[in-house]
């Protein structure tokens, strides 16, 4: 699957058949549907759940259990746009690299 198509798929009312739970919590975040992704990103082990938990608390504006997850996945906090960060996290699922 390529991000268009990823992007593409949010236009259905379920995610696409058969994702693994990092892009599923994506997913639902590209929906708008904050507390499902964070349910789903809670229950991810290890550097990419807490990617996405980071990713999660800076959009919810909780910037320092934001930094928390960060540091907990080994990234820095990111100076790019929500938007941006979206398509990169998606983008590092999608080619294997989160």
């Amino acid at each position: 699957m390529t991000l268009p198509e990823f992007i593409a798929s949010l236009q259905s009312s379920e995610p696409p058949y058969g994702i693994k739970p990092a892009l599923t919590a994506m997913w639902w975040d590209g929906k708008g549907d904050w507390e499902m992704a964070h349910d789903i990103a809670q229950n991810i082990a290890g550097s990419t759940g807490s990617y996405i938990h980071a990713y999660l608390h800076r959009k919810e504006g909780d910037l320092g259990n934001a930094d928390y997850w960060y540091a907990r996945a080994g990234r820095n906090t990111p100076k790019a746009s929500l938007n941006e960060e979206w398509e990169q996290i998606v983008t590092e699922l999608l080619n294997g690299r989160a």
